[in-house]
């Protein structure tokens, strides 16, 4: 008897798992077209601009599983530092409020203020978000302009896309911390 009552208590568990709907992986994703037109309203440029930049991601990393909006500023003389703050976008969640900092070193002068937009890919969980991701850069600000690299770490790639006004040129080594808190020390 006991058997038997376990048996109907697993085959009812799977009937419901069964009917239950389930998210499928795309449904967590950012299609292109959702990344174009958010980004291009973010960066107030238009959206073939903006969809060139984004094409070239998608192209390398595919579709991001969310994505951060906010500004930033830096500024160098062989050493620099970066500071920004923003939201983190995923679907089926509220925005979270993120900031990011770092140091770099290198053959980098100037200074600049950007609108920073971020694809995040493999994050899964939010707690990912939050440790250091190495870079290495190469920028030329004059006015405006929009770049793209990677930053891989822990199975995480952020892709930033940065536009901005400021002077700035320059080669430069160094990490951007994600993190849930301000925090001015850069290291």
């Amino acid at each position: 008897m006991r058997f038997s009552h376990l048996a109907l208590s697993a085959i009812a568990a799977l009937a419901v798992l069964a009917v239950t709907p389930t998210r499928a992986a795309d449904d967590d994703t950012f299609n292109g077209d959702e990344i174009t037109h958010a980004a291009s309203d973010f960066f107030g440029f238009t959206t073939e601009a903006t969809a060139k930049a984004v094409q070239r991601v998608f192209k390398d990393q595919g579709q991001p599983d969310a994505y951060i909006k906010g500004d930033e500023g830096s500024g160098a003389v062989v050493v620099g530092l970066r500071y920004g703050t923003g939201w983190l976008i995923r679907k089926h969640a509220d925005p979270i409020r993120v900031y990011w900092k770092g140091p770099s070193v290198g053959f980098d002068v100037g200074g600049n203020a950007s609108k920073f937009f971020a694809l995040v890919y493999n994050l899964k969980r939010e707690n990912r978000l939050y440790q250091r991701f190495p870079s290495v850069e190469g920028s030329y600000y004059f006015i405006a302009g929009i770049g793209v690299n990677y930053l891989r770490s822990g199975g995480v790639t952020l892709a930033p896309m940065r536009t901005g006004i400021g002077l700035r040129a320059g080669v430069n080594a160094g990490y951007l911390v994600m993190s849930q808190e301000r925090d001015w020390f850069p290291f």
